[in-house]
């Protein structure tokens, strides 16, 4: 019997009939001789009263900034709603369930509050509900610290959650369910052209979550990577194969898929804000103070081009106010201006190929589409573009690239 892990999102548990669904595909796995151990987050999102986002505002009319640690303690209660309904669907279609929090189902984190780590999983807790032949549903997202604190993972957290237990459960895979068919060649609201990719490596998976790409959090496949781990993103609601990541469905080990595409998907993130600062003789000490300034207000910057003249860089749009205050009381010369986005074609078949730079350049120029900066790495080239031109430019290197075929 291959134990697998299955997680299911918060679209798919948002209604009835997307529950009714999910203890539909956790019967048919167990009928079908498999042992599953379901992940489930939170039920829907905001403004669902249960979502994550709902729960946080029962409290922020009280104040802005809660208390990490009693902020960690309301966010995990939509993963724990979520996972009792699901045990007791499961019971009341004759399959034996329990419900575990996370702590219960032996996850240990850091002390890291709303972006903890996890450090180890005792599954003796799991494993003894397995022989019973029980189906154990975990609320995803949350663990516990060495000393029984409540903790959270962080966005995208019970992806995490899946991986890690499928690592030390010794699953056969991970299954990963959500209103998607699987990941596709780019985000379908900008190309109508876009299909779902059925096989990914590692690699290309955390690039193009980390480029904008919102199907699955990249510390999820990293774990899974370590671990030699399979994952499989499919649609709840529909059965379609979906996109496997890392390895063929029933393997095991680290053996990564090549793709014959130089790129194999296009990916973006909105809403950026280019700085440009002039820096000063003293280049390399500017330089430190700039950037150190930065980072101690936790603004994340990325498209860096640094230079003895200029540093030029792009942050979230939502921190040009901050970041324009401290540029200013540090006394440079600077430039914030909003109104951008970041494209970006991703693909391990790139890696040591001439030319892919020269085709992306000519695909946003013939479109007419102006390019502000660049940044590059061994699989991915990244764009930064006008934010009313994100569409045409995704269009221009999803067509050029051959992606639609």
């Amino acid at each position: 019997m291959a134990l697998i892990v299955q997680k299911f999102g918060g679209t798919s548990l948002a209604s009835p009939e997307g529950r009714e669904r999910v203890a539909e595909i956790v019967c048919r796995a167990k009928a079908e001789g498999h042992e599953p151990v379901v992940v489930v987050s939170a039920m829907g999102r905001y403004p669902d009263v249960y979502s994550t986002d709902g729960l946080l505002k029962l409290i922020e009319s009280y104040a802005r900034w809660q208390d990490s640690r009693e902020k960690d303690l309301l966010m995990s209660c939509g993963e724990i709603i979520s996972a009792v309904i699901v045990a007791h669907l499961l019971r009341s279609k004759g399959c034996p369930a329990v419900a575990l929090t996370g702590g219960q189902a032996g996850i240990v984190t850091t002390r890291d509050h709303c972006d903890a780590h996890i450090v180890r999983v005792d599954t003796e807790r799991i494993r003894r509900h397995l022989r019973r032949r029980e189906t154990v549903v975990v609320a995803g997202f949350q663990g516990v610290t060495e000393d029984g604190e409540i903790t959270t993972l962080g966005r995208g957290g019970s992806d995490t959650t899946a991986a890690a237990l499928g690592c030390a459960l010794g699953a056969e895979r991970v299954e990963i369910y959500t209103d998607v068919n699987g990941i596709m060649t780019a985000d379908p609201h900008l190309v109508k052209s876009a299909s779902t990719v059925s096989c990914l490596s590692y690699r290309e998976v955390c690039e193009m979550a980390e480029m904008g790409a919102r199907v699955i959090h990249p510390r999820a496949v990293e774990i899974a990577m370590e671990g030699g781990l399979p994952i499989v993103i499919r649609s709840t609601f529909s059965d379609e194969e979906g996109t496997v990541i890392g390895a063929a469905p029933g393997t095991t080990g680290s053996v990564e898929i090549r793709s014959d595409k130089v790129v194999t998907g296009i990916a973006h993130i909105p809403d950026l804000a280019q700085v440009r600062v002039a820096l000063r003789d003293d280049t390399t000490v500017s330089a430190r103070r700039l950037f150190r300034s930065l980072a101690d207000l936790g603004i994340s910057v990325d498209l860096i081009n640094l230079s003895p003249r200029e540093a030029s860089f792009t942050i979230k749009a939502s921190d040009s106010e901050k970041a324009s205050e401290t540029l200013k009381t540090l006394g440079f010369d600077f430039v914030v201006e909003g109104g951008f986005a970041k494209v970006s074609a991703v693909g391990a078949g790139m890696r040591g190929v001439p030319g892919v730079m020269a085709t992306i350049v000519e695909a946003l120029t013939d479109a007419g589409i102006q390019i502000y900066q660049t940044a590059d790495s061994h699989t991915s080239i990244s764009c930064l573009v006008r934010m009313e031109d994100v569409k045409a430019a995704a269009v221009a290197l999803h067509d050029r690239f051959g992606l639609s075929k």
